[in-house]
């Protein structure tokens, strides 16, 4: 028989995901002895047996790896003869400067919710069953390698038959770190009042007991505090929409089954999908049936509900079906709105209280806030709208960072991005940096990746607005450690962000259709209807929206019917003497204060918005006069748009400039005439369409550029997406789009790692 050895590196998602056992079990099956151990680089194995059986070994383990892992690089190669008695697990090994990707929470998985609701099983409904399979990761985890000490389930030790589990490789709760039973591990609890009053079983019906009468509950859960209540009580959602300032937001909604969903929404096989991933995301689907009459309760003006599936089972035990029991919850984020999501017990105590009528606790602590994620599919893949819990964190290859880097992000959607070597992660959803709070979550979020992934930055990178919280973050990091810091312009940001999505590492520039709400321009001025040509190394601005006043500056963006009065008086028209919508959205005063900011330019700064031009729209159509969350107003208009209407209005591109004047004068003129707003807002829609490929046609008749990247928060309409990316396509471009990352905020600062990397090489 002719023995070898075999040795493997193997990189990527590999650890807490259910590897080492898988290894185990195939050398088992292949009769070959040797180790696996967890590294701070991966996993590495070395196998002695025949060579048949260590080829078998190979195929089996680099064609089907555990489910869910992601593998990177998978390496072997053969080592010298050495005969070991059997097959072993070795203890994870620390290399203090090494690391590794590190797995995302997951939802609760099949055998562990079968588990749950059997009543032979040990963990009968016991709120914290998980294994290898599912359960928290990112959320527990304080430093790698990913062992039990490393993480927040240290203090509780193992009782005996979880701790048999655990050092059985043939179980699937072997070094499953949060692993746990009734005996040792997490209790719940419920507190009213700041008195616990009850646990266990009895905790969990009496908060039952509080949503089947119409309170508000605060719910501990995975990565935070959600706030639940019934979600057809219209009266509960209406008190927490008032608890909570969030005057007309969408809330998120968790069912107990695909089925129950079903009844208010209309899934394609992606969402479902979607829904019952390992990522159990909050999940964007077009409304049907009964989900119109709980629309107007929890997301009015909308076409489509947020929902999820219970992705703990905790969350499964709270909504267990029974007569008289709400179907359907609203889980909205543990917060006042613009606060982060709260995750500490006394935090949430004192954050909460007044938000809630009750609290459903547990003593697992949360080491690091995680959101819900959002996401709506596109064909037939994830489109994500916030990237967080079951995403995050994840790296993406990129060209060699010689040097490890920072990138701060943006003010809205704030993320950060580190990288090094071939790897950049991008954070979790940090949220907007408009307070002291946030920002604190956003340095404490980037010290603790800076510690799991070992990074320490040589290099900063940053925005180019002065004001953002992000920007002066990082200028004042630059000072004290003496770091370069680069300044990245916000929609080049973008651009490169897309590039790297895509893999892109070409010098060949692309087209770039950047559309947004607002960025810093090099000209000092506010972007955000651009059509670029570049690549990480620069861009240059070939197209850009038509500049208008912003009467107001933020004043405006909050109040899109004083946008909508620039935009008709560029457009020579007067919204009073043609008796639109926005005259009577605004008092005779304040129109003559929006009239001097215009005509003198006072605190009406130029603005290319893309964004504000559909908030103008909005209003003009009298959808939406003032907003009270970010991009409701474009989001009404985008609901509002009839599906099966073709027509477009006509946009003029000349000069550089994209001037829509003589499209608001079509559209109002078909106003005027009679015809019904949702058409016309589909004939919008249209224009925007129509106009960016007439762009890309242009500039493809200049350069021969067919590959487009589009980036930008106008880009998360759904409509513009499914009309673009076709009519792209029917004219022989190459669309780039976001897969990995939001296209909004959130993918900022990748670009700005991406082209800080590139500025650096030529310094």
């Amino acid at each position: 028989m002719n023995l070898q050895n075999w040795r493997f590196h193997i990189t990527g998602i590999v650890q807490g995901v259910g590897f080492r056992p898988t290894v185990y079990l195939l050398a088992q099956d292949h009769h070959l002895t040797g180790w696996v151990i967890n590294t701070t680089q991966g996993v590495e194995i070395e196998i002695h047996g025949s060579e048949q059986d260590c080829a078998a070994f190979t195929q089996r383990l680099r064609d089907n790896p555990p489910a869910l892992s992601r593998v990177d690089s998978f390496v072997f190669f053969p080592a010298p003869l050495q005969v070991f008695e059997e097959f072993t697990i070795r203890e994870s090994e620390n290399r203090p400067e090494d690391f590794l990707p590190v797995s995302p929470d997951l939802a609760i998985c099949p055998d562990c919710k079968a588990e749950l609701f059997n009543p032979d099983d040990r963990r009968y409904r016991y709120p914290f069953i998980n294994c290898t399979h599912c359960g928290p990761r990112f959320s527990i985890v304080r430093d790698i390698p990913y062992d039990r000490a490393n993480t927040s389930m240290a203090s509780f030790p193992l009782c005996p038959d979880c701790a048999a589990e655990y050092h059985n490789p043939a179980n699937r709760r072997f070094h499953a770190q949060p692993v746990a039973c009734p005996v040792c591990g997490p209790q719940i609890w419920y507190e009213q009042a700041g008195l616990r009053t009850c646990t266990g079983e009895q905790a969990l019906q009496t908060a039952r007991g509080n949503l089947r009468e119409g309170k508000i509950l605060a719910v501990k859960g995975l990565g935070g505090f959600h706030l639940a209540c019934d979600a057809h009580n219209a009266l509960a959602v209406q008190t927490l929409r008032e608890r909570k300032h969030r005057t007309g937001k969408p809330f998120a909604l968790m069912a107990f089954s695909l089925e129950a969903v079903e009844e208010y929404v209309r899934l394609s096989e992606q969402e479902r999908k979607l829904l019952t991933s390992p990522q159990a995301p909050i999940v964007l689907a077009e409304i049907v049936g009964a989900g119109r009459e709980l629309a107007l309760i929890v997301a009015p003006d909308r076409t489509r509900l947020g929902f999820m599936l219970p992705y703990t089972p905790l969350h499964l035990l709270l909504l267990e079906p029974e007569p008289g029991f709400p179907d359907v919850l609203v889980m909205t984020s543990g917060n006042l709105s613009e606060e982060p999501l709260a995750y500490r017990d006394e935090e949430a105590r004192q954050r909460l209280a007044p938000l809630a009528d009750a609290f459903l606790m547990h003593d697992r602590p949360i080491h690091m806030r995680v959101d819900d994620s959002v996401v709506t599919a596109l064909r037939d893949q994830p489109y994500l709208v916030r990237r967080a819990r079951g995403y995050a964190p994840g790296q993406m290859k990129i060209p060699r960072a010689e040097e490890p880097i920072l990138g701060t992000g943006t003010q809205l959607k704030n993320t950060f991005c580190l990288a090094r070597d071939r790897y950049a992660f991008v954070s979790h959803f940090i949220g907007d940096l408009e307070n002291q709070e946030t920002l604190d979550s956003f340095e404490q979020a980037a010290r603790h990746y800076e510690k799991l992934f070992r990074i320490h930055p040589q290099a900063l990178a940053c925005d180019l607005h002065p004001d953002y919280l992000a920007t002066r973050y990082a200028q004042a990091r630059s000072q004290k450690q003496n770091l370069p810091l680069i300044q990245v312009q916000h929609h080049h940001a973008h651009l490169a962000a897309c590039l790297a999505e895509n893999a892109w590492e070409s010098s060949e520039p692309v087209i770039g259709l950047i559309f947004d709400g607002t960025g810093y321009g090099t000209d000092g001025s506010i972007w955000g209807g651009e059509i670029l040509i570049g690549g990480y190394q620069g861009f240059q601005r070939r197209f850009h929206l038509l500049p208008v006043r912003l009467p107001g500056g933020d004043l405006a963006v909050c109040k899109p019917a004083r946008t909508a009065l620039s935009w008709l008086a560029a457009a020579g028209m007067s919204a009073e003497d043609y008796n639109l919508p926005p005259a009577r959205a605004l008092s005779k005063e304040e129109r003559a204060v929006v009239q001097a900011q215009l005509e003198s330019g006072f605190n009406a700064p130029l603005t290319s918005s893309m964004g504000r031009l559909f908030d103008a729209v909005a209003s003009i159509l009298g959808l939406c006069h003032e907003i009270s969350y970010e991009a409701q107003a474009a989001i009404t208009l985008e609901s509002a748009a009839d599906p099966d209407e073709q027509s477009a209005y006509s946009i003029l591109l000349q000069n550089g400039v994209i001037d829509p004047r003589e499209m608001l004068r079509e559209l109002v003129g078909d106003l005027r005439s009679g015809l019904n707003v949702p058409r016309i807002a589909a004939r919008f829609h249209n224009s925007i369409t129509a106009l960016s490929v007439q762009a890309c046609q242009i500039i493809r008749e200049e350069s021969g550029l067919r590959h487009v990247a589009i980036s930008g928060g106008v880009w998360q309409n759904m409509r513009l997406m499914r009309t673009l990316l076709p009519a792209l396509e029917a004219e022989k471009f190459i669309p780039l789009y976001h897969h990995a990352l939001p296209t909004n905020d959130a993918c900022v600062s990748l670009g700005q790692v991406m082209v800080a990397l590139h500025a650096l090489r030529e310094i």
